[in-house]
């Protein structure tokens, strides 16, 4: 099956420091992270080369989705680059069939850059060798996240952000 690359680019009305704090601190990620529909009960993020994540988010029927990853590299304010897998509660990587997607590879590759607009930021995702069968919903699950994202940005003063 032929696998596809997600390539998503936003410009959002936020200086690329709060930008990247949004997208790596905890506490600000469980206020956007998954679709529309979800929540993100649990966020551990370990950022630095070689450190890992793992991030739960939950479905309306309270179904809990685990994912984890380990940083390639990451340069502050710059860019980031992770590994992507589905996962159980504890951090071990689990089979993509046991959510639902036997289609999908065990791992995945996903890099994020930040690009500095003055008082804009340009935040471009690039997420690797999704299924066809996948990628549409997949691409929506990401829109909807960055427009969590975005609104996550609007809600944020960068004076409370310690910017």
């Amino acid at each position: 099956m032929l696998n596809k690359t997600i390539t998503l680019t936003r410009v959002f009305d936020a200086p690329r420091e709060q930008v990247w704090r949004t997208w790596t601190d905890p506490e600000r990620i469980k206020l956007w992270w998954g679709p529309k529909a979800f929540t993100a009960p649990s966020i551990k993020n370990d950022l630095r080369i070689g450190g890992t994540y793992l991030y739960a988010m939950k479905d309306a029927e309270g179904k809990l989705f685990w994912s984890t990853g380990t940083y390639k590299d990451v340069r502050y304010l710059e860019k980031i680059v992770a590994t992507d897998s589905f996962a159980d509660e504890k951090g071990h990587i689990v089979s993509p069939a046991e959510y639902g997607m036997p289609s999908m590879k065990d791992e995945l590759e996903l890099t994020v850059t930040f690009e500095d607009k003055g008082n804009q930021t340009k935040l471009t995702i690039v997420h690797k060798d999704f299924p066809a069968n996948f990628f549409d919903q997949c691409v929506q699950g990401w829109n909807e996240s960055l427009d969590k994202f975005d609104d996550v940005l609007r809600n944020e003063r960068p004076a409370e952000l310690n910017l």
